[in-house]
């Protein structure tokens, strides 16, 4: 009889007030999207959806850059998955906004200190 091998992984996900981190034991070759399943964190979470929730490795997101898609990236021993949440607003017209406010603010000042 063989036996399977087995590899530690871990799944995290991050919340701004939470963060939950799980270890699994799976077999050699499942991928990221089933160790995302087994670790529960979609029902704990059900904003999380399985099948099309953004995951990645250490900081690199799959699918992109050249890394196979969460489908078919197989986990290596000691990887870290992660579930990405989408983005709340576009991180270049969040940027626009502030500079907008920081001249609107520096103008006011300006305006002040001539005033005075």
């Amino acid at each position: 009889m063989t036996e399977e091998k087995t590899i530690s992984v871990e799944v995290v996900y991050a919340l701004p007030h939470e963060q939950r981190l799980m270890r699994l034991l799976v077999k050699e070759g499942t991928t990221a999207r089933e160790a995302l399943i087994r670790s529960g964190i979609p029902e704990e979470y059900p904003e999380v959806d399985p099948d099309s929730a953004k995951l990645g490795i250490f900081g690199q997101v799959l699918g992109s850059k050249g890394l196979p898609p969460a489908e078919s990236y197989a986990l290596q021993p000691g990887d870290r998955v992660e579930v990405y949440r989408p983005l709340i607003a576009d991180p270049k017209e969040a940027r626009k906004q502030r500079a907008e406010k920081a001249k609107r603010l520096a103008e006011k000042k300006g305006a002040e200190d001539s005033s005075a």
